[in-house]
Parts: structure tokens; C-alpha cells; sequence
């Protein structure tokens, strides 16, 4: 960002920016990112994408002679993934204000660590407070995460909407016993009852025509033994569904099923929401100007979901945003094998460029 000329600027959460003050100098700026944390044993590409082609414009449009009107500013979110720390999209969250930014700093990681003291040890923790320039507008350039843009062969994806998400994690408790001594009938096995949880999960997602999603992505056993009948189950269950009604009625439908289960294996069941964010319709006169952009470069372009959560998803609650995907490979991502082709990396770039220069009426 430095050796782009640009005035490089942390917050308190660790959010990075770097901000070019050109044309209006005072005007809110246009807003270019995404992350660069990942998740465990993931690719590449997820989120470091985004932010190299931001800045990738800025330094195209400082090599050609071209001043916008008004600043740009590249933004590295920090803590998209909320592997470490909960939730997912934190530092875009507490920039716009969604999270206390004392709460997010006291955030206790899955290793004990609390995460503003890491800040701190990493150098990571700047002096400003989060949201301290509001944007214009936001452009998040992404690998789609999906299989549809690489399975029907288009090259672009102009984002219009992204899922609601809802987090949480069902603790059951049942009673540990010997695993050859009680009887089938007999047993209070959470490990059973949380198998149930998954099963549910799975079929009630399979019937339902809307494009919701169900995960249980962790689990752990308690006392974890292979002759004992566990006694704990602990899992997480990802929700998720593009409509707010819907994803309301799949938790619900969840919670109603867990009190059914419960009395039916002579369990007791509690749950905690880790994370809930609400589906997010971006601005459509972006999503527009992301296709005839597309158009004027001889690219097709999908209307399409976004099935993950992204930053873009936070900062619409300060601002019009929009997103533009590019092909993945077999649909792979949170995996080493993502991959997305560099002539299509290039086609993103381009077109993020191009809206860029649009909206900013770059000359």
C-alpha cells in the first residue's frame, strides 16, 4: 500500500486500509476489499483476492495518469472467517457498527487466547476508531466458493443478494455407561441423540425446494471413548437461507425438534447462538453497472446468491455495495485445492477496474 502511494491507516480491531486522497479529497471514498484471514488448511484465493486486485486498481490507475474524483480506499478486513475468533466478519461488523468494538476485543479464541491482546502482541491493533471514514459505495471483488459460474461457463457473477446466516451450538447431555452391558432400550446416549440432530438437519434440507443449507461442521464426544456411551455431545449448526422467513422458520423448526428429541431419548439439550446475521439485498444500481460493465468488455454476467458470508454483507449497513465473483474451480474453496484460472482472475480484475472508474468518473 506504501510503495502505491497510499496513506496506510489501522483501527482498533485491526482492520487495514490504505487510502488514496485525489479528486474531492474531502468526499467519502470509494471503498475497494476484502480479507486476507483464512480458515484451516483453505486456499488461496478466498478474500487475498479482493484486496491485491484493490490495490491492483489503484496502482493501474496511478500508472496510466488517471485521477478519480474522489478517494479510493483499500480495505483488509480483519477476522472474516471467525475460525479463531467468533463471529465470522468481525472487523467488517464492528466497523459498521453491528459489534461493540470493546466486546469483539474481549473475544476469547478457540486457544485461549483474547484477541485484543493479540492485536496488540502482533502490532495489529492500530489507533483508530472502527468507522472512522464512512464509504461512498463498496465493491468487493470474490471467488465465487460455488460450482455455478465454472458449471455453466460464465465468467462473471454481478451478486444481488447474499444468504442470511445463523450460528449455533447444541450442547446435549445424556448419561455415560458401559458400551456392551447396556441394554438399547436403556440408554441416554447423547452421541445417538446428536446423530438424530445431523439426520434432521440433512433431510429437512433435501425437501425444501428454496435454496437453504444446513452443516454440522464440529462435534465432540464426551468422554470420547470407544466402549463408553457418551455422556456429551457438543456440535455446531450452520443455518442458512437467502430468505429472512424462511431461515426464522428453520430455527424454529430446529428448536421444536430438539424438545421433541430430548424427551424422546431422555436427554437435556441447550443451545447457544454464536453468530445471526440477516439476509442482505445489495444495491441494485451497483449490481446494474457491475453488468453493463461486464457487457462492455464482452463478458456474459449471472444474477446470483452469494451461499457465504462476506464482508460486503456488513459494510451495505453504511453504504450501496455490491460484489462481482469469478469462476472456482469444481466449486472448491475452504480447501488447498482452490482454484480459479488466472486468465479469470484477470477478467475480474479488469472489471472491477472498470466499475471503479464509473463510479469514481475517473479521467
Amino acid at each position: 500500500m506504501r510503495e502505491a502511494g497510499l496513506e496506510v491507516m489501522r483501527d482498533r480491531i485491526g482492520n487495514l486500509f490504505g487510502l488514496w486522497r485525489v479528486g474531492a479529497a474531502q468526499a467519502a471514498p470509494l471503498m475497494l476489499g476484502s480479507h486476507i484471514d483464512t480458515v484451516i488448511n483453505a486456499g488461496i484465493y478466498d478474500g487475498c483476492y479482493g484486496v491485491l486486485a484493490a490495490l491492483e486498481v489503484v496502482e493501474a490507475l496511478r500508472a496510466a495518469g488517471l485521477a478519480p474524483e474522489r478517494p479510493l480506499l483499500v480495505a483488509a478486513f480483519t477476522n472474516e472467517e471467525g475460525v479463531r475468533y467468533a463471529p465470522d466478519m468481525m472487523g467488517s461488523l464492528v466497523y459498521a457498527g453491528g459489534l461493540d468494538v470493546a466486546a469483539a476485543l474481549a473475544t476469547i479464541g478457540t486457544d485461549g487466547t483474547v484477541l485484543g491482546e493479540e492485536l496488540a502482541r502482533t502490532g495489529q491493533a492500530g489507533p483508530h476508531e472502527p468507522g472512522f471514514l464512512r464509504p461512498w459505495a463498496y465493491l468487493e471483488l470474490h471467488i465465487e466458493q460455488g460450482p455455478i459460474l465454472a458449471h455453466e461457463g460464465v465468467p462473471i457473477g454481478a451478486v444481488e443478494n447474499l444468504q442470511g446466516i445463523s450460528w449455533q451450538r447444541v450442547t446435549i447431555e445424556g448419561v455415560a455407561n458401559h458400551a456392551g452391558t447396556t441394554p438399547m432400550a436403556l440408554r441416554q446416549d447423547a452421541g445417538h441423540a446428536a446423530a438424530r440432530v445431523v439426520t434432521f438437519l440433512r433431510e429437512r434440507a433435501a425437501r425444501d425446494a428454496a435454496p437453504a443449507v444446513a452443516t454440522v461442521g464440529c462435534m465432540a464426544f464426551t468422554p470420547n471413548a470407544i466402549n463408553v456411551i457418551p455422556s456429551r455431545a457438543v456440535f455446531t449448526v450452520d443455518l442458512r437461507d437467502p430468505d429472512a422467513a424462511r431461515l426464522r422458520a428453520a430455527e424454529e423448526e430446529l428448536a421444536r425438534f430438539l424438545e421433541t428429541l430430548a424427551a424422546e431419548e431422555g436427554v437435556s439439550i441447550s443451545t447457544e447462538h454464536l453468530a445471526r446475521f440477516e439476509p442482505v439485498v445489495f444495491d441494485p444500481v451497483l449490481v446494474a453497472t457491475i453488468e453493463d460493465a461486464a457487457a462492455a468488455r464482452g463478458l456474459r454476467a449471472r444474477r446470483m446468491t452469494s451461499g457465504a458470508g462476506h464482508d460486503a454483507q456488513m459494510i451495505a449497513r453504511l453504504c450501496p455495495a455490491a460484489m462481482i465473483f469469478v469462476p472456482s474451480r469444481d466449486g472448491i474453496s475452504h480447501n488447498p485445492r482452490e482454484y480459479t484460472a488466472p486468465a479469470a482472475l484477470e477478467a475480474g480484475a479488469n472489471l472491477l477496474l472498470d466499475v471503479s472508474r464509473r463510479l469514481t468518473a475517473t479521467g
